[in-house]
Protein backbone atom coordinates (compact mmCIF):
# COMPACT_ATOMS: atom_id res chain seq x y z
CA UNK A 1 0.00 0.00 0.00
CA UNK A 2 3.07 2.72 0.85
CA UNK A 3 3.92 1.84 -3.21
CA UNK A 4 -0.01 2.80 -4.16
CA UNK A 5 -0.16 6.23 -1.99
CA UNK A 6 3.16 7.76 -3.43
CA UNK A 7 2.36 6.23 -7.04
CA UNK A 8 -1.21 8.03 -6.69
CA UNK A 9 0.96 11.52 -5.94
CA UNK A 10 2.77 11.61 -9.66
CA UNK A 11 0.86 14.33 -11.40
CA UNK A 12 1.64 11.06 -14.51
CA UNK A 13 -0.71 8.71 -12.47
CA UNK A 14 -3.64 11.22 -11.69
CA UNK A 15 -5.85 9.79 -14.44
CA UNK A 16 -5.69 6.11 -12.87
CA UNK A 17 -8.14 5.09 -10.88
CA UNK A 18 -7.22 3.21 -7.33
CA UNK A 19 -7.59 -0.56 -9.13
CA UNK A 20 -5.39 1.23 -12.02
CA UNK A 21 -2.61 1.93 -9.46
CA UNK A 22 -2.65 -1.73 -8.06
CA UNK A 23 -2.27 -2.83 -10.66
CA UNK A 24 0.80 -0.11 -11.55
CA UNK A 25 2.40 -1.72 -8.02
CA UNK A 26 2.03 -4.95 -9.32
CA UNK A 27 4.45 -4.12 -12.09
CA UNK A 28 6.78 -1.84 -10.19
CA UNK A 29 10.03 -2.52 -8.19
CA UNK A 30 11.76 -0.13 -6.41
CA UNK A 31 15.93 -0.09 -5.88
CA UNK A 32 17.05 2.65 -3.24
CA UNK A 33 20.46 4.51 -4.48
CA UNK A 34 22.74 6.65 -2.60
CA UNK A 35 23.80 9.87 -3.26
CA UNK A 36 26.27 10.10 -6.48
CA UNK A 37 25.34 6.67 -7.60
CA UNK A 38 25.91 6.21 -11.13
CA UNK A 39 22.12 4.71 -12.26
CA UNK A 40 23.54 4.62 -16.12
CA UNK A 41 26.25 6.01 -18.71
CA UNK A 42 25.51 5.54 -22.38
CA UNK A 43 27.33 2.29 -22.69
CA UNK A 44 25.16 0.80 -20.07
CA UNK A 45 21.55 1.31 -21.53
CA UNK A 46 19.54 -0.48 -20.86
CA UNK A 47 15.34 -0.17 -21.90
CA UNK A 48 12.70 0.59 -19.12
CA UNK A 49 10.69 3.51 -17.43
CA UNK A 50 11.81 4.71 -14.47
CA UNK A 51 9.77 6.60 -11.55
CA UNK A 52 12.00 8.93 -9.14
CA UNK A 53 10.05 8.19 -5.76
CA UNK A 54 12.39 10.20 -3.82
CA UNK A 55 15.55 11.84 -4.06
CA UNK A 56 16.74 14.56 -7.04
CA UNK A 57 18.70 12.58 -9.91
CA UNK A 58 21.31 14.48 -12.45
CA UNK A 59 21.16 13.67 -16.55
CA UNK A 60 24.27 14.82 -18.19
CA UNK A 61 26.99 14.36 -20.96
CA UNK A 62 30.22 14.52 -21.57
CA UNK A 63 32.21 16.59 -24.52
CA UNK A 64 35.29 14.68 -25.56
CA UNK A 65 37.56 16.50 -23.34
CA UNK A 66 35.64 15.40 -20.55
CA UNK A 67 33.46 18.20 -19.55
CA UNK A 68 30.00 18.06 -18.11
CA UNK A 69 26.77 19.67 -19.62
CA UNK A 70 23.83 18.66 -17.10
CA UNK A 71 21.02 17.91 -19.70
CA UNK A 72 18.23 17.95 -17.02
CA UNK A 73 17.53 17.90 -13.35
CA UNK A 74 14.47 15.31 -12.10
CA UNK A 75 13.11 15.01 -8.84
CA UNK A 76 10.41 12.94 -7.37
CA UNK A 77 7.70 12.17 -9.75
CA UNK A 78 9.61 12.63 -12.71
CA UNK A 79 10.51 9.70 -15.47
CA UNK A 80 12.59 8.78 -17.52
CA UNK A 81 13.88 5.98 -19.54
CA UNK A 82 12.94 4.61 -23.43
CA UNK A 83 11.01 1.47 -24.33
CA UNK A 84 10.20 0.37 -27.97
CA UNK A 85 10.04 3.67 -29.75
CA UNK A 86 9.20 5.55 -26.50
CA UNK A 87 12.09 7.42 -25.63
CA UNK A 88 12.12 10.68 -23.14
CA UNK A 89 16.07 11.02 -24.76
CA UNK A 90 18.46 9.41 -21.99
CA UNK A 91 19.64 6.41 -23.92
CA UNK A 92 22.89 8.44 -24.97
CA UNK A 93 23.14 10.24 -21.49
CA UNK A 94 25.11 9.96 -17.81
CA UNK A 95 22.35 9.49 -14.88
CA UNK A 96 23.68 10.17 -11.35
CA UNK A 97 21.66 10.67 -8.33
CA UNK A 98 22.24 14.36 -6.48
CA UNK A 99 20.98 12.84 -3.56
CA UNK A 100 19.79 9.63 -1.81
CA UNK A 101 16.63 7.86 -3.74
CA UNK A 102 14.40 5.59 -4.10
CA UNK A 103 14.22 4.50 -7.79
CA UNK A 104 10.90 2.44 -9.66
CA UNK A 105 11.28 0.47 -12.97
CA UNK A 106 8.51 -0.49 -14.44
CA UNK A 107 7.97 -4.55 -15.59
CA UNK A 108 8.63 -3.76 -19.68
CA UNK A 109 6.32 -6.07 -21.32
CA UNK A 110 3.30 -5.32 -18.53
CA UNK A 111 3.99 -1.77 -19.23
CA UNK A 112 3.29 -1.45 -22.51
CA UNK A 113 0.04 -3.63 -22.27
CA UNK A 114 -0.66 -0.95 -19.78
CA UNK A 115 -0.15 1.87 -21.92
CA UNK A 116 -2.67 0.28 -24.26
CA UNK A 117 -5.15 -0.21 -22.04
CA UNK A 118 -5.18 2.95 -20.38
CA UNK A 119 -5.29 5.78 -23.63
CA UNK A 120 -6.06 9.22 -20.87
CA UNK A 121 -2.49 7.50 -19.39
CA UNK A 122 -0.75 7.56 -22.67
CA UNK A 123 -2.01 11.30 -23.63
CA UNK A 124 0.25 12.18 -20.43
CA UNK A 125 3.14 10.20 -21.30
CA UNK A 126 2.59 11.97 -24.72
CA UNK A 127 2.56 15.21 -22.66
CA UNK A 128 5.32 14.48 -20.49
CA UNK A 129 7.57 14.00 -24.06
CA UNK A 130 6.80 16.91 -25.64
CA UNK A 131 7.96 19.06 -22.26
CA UNK A 132 11.34 17.32 -21.99
CA UNK A 133 11.51 18.01 -26.20
CA UNK A 134 10.66 21.55 -25.50
CA UNK A 135 13.05 21.93 -22.83
CA UNK A 136 15.64 20.58 -24.96
CA UNK A 137 14.82 23.07 -27.69
CA UNK A 138 14.72 26.26 -25.10
CA UNK A 139 18.28 24.48 -23.81
CA UNK A 140 19.79 24.90 -27.60
CA UNK A 141 19.05 28.18 -28.50
CA UNK A 142 20.51 29.54 -25.01
CA UNK A 143 23.59 27.49 -25.27
CA UNK A 144 23.52 28.71 -28.72
CA UNK A 145 22.92 32.47 -28.70
CA UNK A 146 23.34 33.70 -25.02
CA UNK A 147 26.72 34.58 -22.49
CA UNK A 148 27.39 32.83 -19.20
CA UNK A 149 24.64 35.47 -17.41
CA UNK A 150 21.93 34.43 -19.81
CA UNK A 151 23.03 30.72 -19.90
CA UNK A 152 22.90 30.98 -15.64
CA UNK A 153 19.75 32.69 -15.63
CA UNK A 154 17.85 30.74 -17.94
CA UNK A 155 18.90 27.77 -16.17
CA UNK A 156 17.77 29.35 -13.16
CA UNK A 157 14.32 30.16 -14.63
CA UNK A 158 14.23 26.38 -15.75
CA UNK A 159 14.81 24.92 -12.65
CA UNK A 160 12.29 27.37 -10.92
CA UNK A 161 9.59 25.93 -13.34
CA UNK A 162 10.37 22.32 -12.60
CA UNK A 163 11.35 22.23 -8.74
CA UNK A 164 8.57 25.27 -7.83
CA UNK A 165 9.54 28.06 -5.90
CA UNK A 166 7.98 30.60 -3.30
CA UNK A 167 7.71 34.47 -3.24
CA UNK A 168 9.55 36.49 -1.08
CA UNK A 169 9.51 40.20 -1.27
CA UNK A 170 10.27 40.33 -4.82
CA UNK A 171 12.38 37.43 -5.76
CA UNK A 172 11.29 33.71 -6.12
CA UNK A 173 13.34 31.34 -4.06
CA UNK A 174 13.79 28.03 -6.05
CA UNK A 175 12.64 24.68 -3.80
CA UNK A 176 15.56 22.81 -4.34
CA UNK A 177 19.26 22.99 -3.25
CA UNK A 178 21.51 24.19 -5.51
CA UNK A 179 25.41 24.29 -5.57
CA UNK A 180 27.35 26.69 -7.82
CA UNK A 181 29.08 23.15 -9.26
CA UNK A 182 25.27 22.32 -10.28
CA UNK A 183 24.94 25.63 -11.76
CA UNK A 184 28.29 25.31 -13.49
CA UNK A 185 26.86 21.92 -15.14
CA UNK A 186 23.56 23.20 -16.18
CA UNK A 187 25.16 26.31 -17.98
CA UNK A 188 28.25 24.25 -19.43
CA UNK A 189 30.60 26.22 -17.89
CA UNK A 190 33.22 26.36 -15.74
CA UNK A 191 32.99 27.08 -11.63
CA UNK A 192 35.17 29.35 -11.20
CA UNK A 193 33.65 31.43 -13.95
CA UNK A 194 30.18 30.83 -13.20
CA UNK A 195 30.84 32.05 -9.05
CA UNK A 196 32.46 35.22 -10.92
CA UNK A 197 29.28 35.41 -12.87
CA UNK A 198 27.00 34.77 -9.66
CA UNK A 199 28.26 37.84 -7.75
CA UNK A 200 27.66 40.36 -10.41
CA UNK A 201 24.08 39.01 -10.88
CA UNK A 202 23.78 39.04 -7.08
CA UNK A 203 25.13 42.53 -7.19
CA UNK A 204 22.70 43.61 -10.59
CA UNK A 205 19.90 42.53 -8.65
CA UNK A 206 18.79 39.87 -10.72
CA UNK A 207 19.12 36.80 -8.46
CA UNK A 208 19.91 36.25 -4.84
CA UNK A 209 21.97 33.46 -3.19
CA UNK A 210 22.37 31.83 -0.02
CA UNK A 211 23.97 28.26 1.25
CA UNK A 212 22.99 26.49 -1.71
CA UNK A 213 19.83 27.84 -2.75
CA UNK A 214 18.75 30.65 -5.13
CA UNK A 215 16.43 32.89 -6.00
CA UNK A 216 15.49 34.92 -9.12
CA UNK A 217 13.89 38.55 -9.28
CA UNK A 218 10.36 38.43 -10.50
CA UNK A 219 10.84 39.92 -13.51
CA UNK A 220 13.14 37.29 -14.47
CA UNK A 221 10.95 34.92 -14.34
CA UNK A 222 7.90 36.55 -15.90
CA UNK A 223 10.15 37.03 -19.03
CA UNK A 224 11.27 33.37 -18.99
CA UNK A 225 7.85 32.25 -19.24
CA UNK A 226 7.04 35.03 -21.71
CA UNK A 227 9.52 33.86 -23.53
CA UNK A 228 8.48 30.02 -23.81
CA UNK A 229 4.76 30.74 -23.98
CA UNK A 230 5.35 30.40 -28.03
CA UNK A 231 6.60 26.71 -27.49
CA UNK A 232 3.89 26.03 -25.15
CA UNK A 233 1.00 27.07 -27.54
CA UNK A 234 2.58 25.02 -30.15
Amino acid sequence: MDKIMYLSQFDLMSSLSEADLVEMDSMTSITTLPKHTTIQRPDTFTEGFYFIKRGKVRLYTLSPEGKQFTVDMLSEGNVFGEMKGISLGTRDLYIETLENCDICLMDRNRFEQFLIDHPAFMMRMMHVLSERMKRMSELTQTLALGNLHDKIIHSLCRLAEQMGWTKKDEYCLIQCTITHQEIAWMAGASRESVTVAIKELSQSGRIRTGFKSASLHASELKAFRQLISPLQDG
